[in-house]
Formats: C-alpha cells, sequence, structure tokens
C-alpha cells in the first residue's frame, strides 16, 4: 500500500503503490484519484485506508484539482467539499498536522518539507506543469511563509523516467528550451524528456540541496499505475506533513 516512506527531522514523506485497495479493474486496487471513472465510495475507503496505514486523520488531508499548470494554493485546513476545490498543482501549508497530497499516474509527484519554519509543500510536476514552473512557484510560496530553501528537503516520487518518457522531437525541444536537463532519449534511441531531471535542476538552482529520487519508473512497473501504459486506471498519492 505504502511504497515509500521517509521520515526527515519530524517531516513525513510517503508514496502509495497500486495494492491494499478495493477498487476494480482498471482501477485495482488503492486508486486514491476521484476524477478517473472509478466509484466514489471505493476512493473514499481508499483514502481511509492509505491515511490509516499512514496514521493520518483522512479528514485532514488537502487534495487538489490538478490541471498541469503553475498555480499555488496557501492552505491552513481542508477543503469545505469537493466543489471549493480549486485548479491548482501545488499546495502549501504552515499548520503541522495537516497532509497535502498529489495525485499522479507517470507525472512527477514533488513533496517539499521545512520542518524549522515548520512549512511543507505537495506539487504535481507533469510535463507541462515543469515547463510552467509550479514547483520554483511552490518554493517561493514556502519562503513566503518563512522557510528556507537551503532548509527543505524534497522528495521526488515514481514517475515515467527519461528512457521511457518518448516525444516527438519538437516537444523535447521546446521543453530543453526552457529547462536543458529535461532532455533526454529514450532506451531505444528516440525523443524523450526526463521531467524528473528538469525538477531536480530547478531544485538545484533554488538551493535546495536535500533531494531524494525514486528509483521507480511508473511505465515499467506494474507495481504502479500508468496513464501511457494503461490509459484507463487509478492515480497513485504522495502525503507530506509536518507532527
Amino acid at each position: 500500500m505504502i511504497g515509500q516512506r521517509d521520515n526527515a527531522s519530524g517531516a513525513h514523506f510517503a508514496f502509495t503503490d497500486r495494492w491494499g485497495g478495493v477498487s476494480a479493474v482498471p482501477y485495482e486496487e488503492l486508486n486514491l484519484g476521484g476524477a478517473v471513472g472509478d466509484d466514489p465510495a471505493a476512493v473514499r475507503t481508499n483514502r481511509e485506508l492509505a491515511a490509516g496505514e499512514l496514521g493520518i486523520d483522512p479528514g485532514m488531508v488537502v487534495w487538489m484539482r490538478q490541471v498541469h499548470g503553475a498555480d499555488v494554493a496557501v492552505v491552513d485546513g481542508p477543503w469545505g467539499s469537493a466543489e471549493e476545490i480549486p485548479p491548482v498543482d501545488a499546495v502549501v501549508t504552515a499548520r503541522r498536522g495537516l497532509a497535502l497530497a498529489v495525485l499522479t499516474a507517470d507525472c512527477v509527484p514533488v513533496l517539499l518539507a521545512d520542518p524549522v519554519a515548520g512549512v511543507v509543500a505537495a506539487a504535481h510536476a507533469g510535463r507541462p506543469g515543469m515547463v510552467a514552473g509550479v514547483v520554483p512557484a511552490a518554493v517561493h510560496a514556502m519562503t513566503g511563509l518563512g522557510a528556507e530553501p537551503s532548509r527543505i528537503a524534497a522528495r521526488i516520487g515514481p514517475a515515467v523516467c527519461g528512457r521511457c518518457y518518448e516525444v516527438p522531437e519538437a516537444m523535447r525541444a521546446e521543453v530543453a528550451e526552457v529547462e536543458p536537463a529535461a532532455y533526454a532519449e529514450t532506451s531505444w534511441g528516440t525523443p524523450a524528456v526526463d521531467v524528473s531531471a528538469g525538477v531536480h535542476a530547478q531544485l538545484e538552482r533554488l538551493g535546495v540541496r536535500d533531494r531524494a529520487q525514486s528509483p521507480v519508473c511508473t511505465l515499467e512497473s506494474n507495481d504502479y499505475f500508468s496513464y501511457r501504459r494503461d490509459r484507463a486506471t487509478g492515480r497513485l498519492a504522495g502525503y507530506v506533513w509536518l507532527d
């Protein structure tokens, strides 16, 4: 259920895999995404199961309506209803005990924490969001609440790797013009984009030195949801919170 978990000086980071939930095919099992066509009751149960595994209150998790942009919301509590969730791709909070969540199925989930300042963030960095600068926007929002980039711990979760993310040559060139570190080639020799490498480069330029990368490629591993592999599929979640 919880594929990867990491603690750093009071900050908690966790990424789910696809197992241990109640969703049926093609969302089996632990689909945490509420907008992919799955039974809403199954998604609620899965979110409760994941929260229970992490030891957090499912009612104290902030979700996003992700749109592949660079807008950030600063929050101090959960949304009142699904209708109130704004179209953002990063959330930031200075409230301890409030968990922030990001949904992915090949895109790059980025979790950030400055335990000294008591500030955390979760960002959804797909190719468009990485190009638009969603991760720098999240870091800037954190610094507005007192965080220091040199103290921020960044955890980058399971995502499609640069060896598998094939794109047209023109798209690779457009991405590399904005972020050269994302320029990549597939294992079979065609143009590709490495979004995780782009995120790492952005964080390095911002002064975030404590960075860790998941070794999992979602397209290569059947233990993880992959939109590029399966199209109709569930969503993984990354969670970050402070005690």
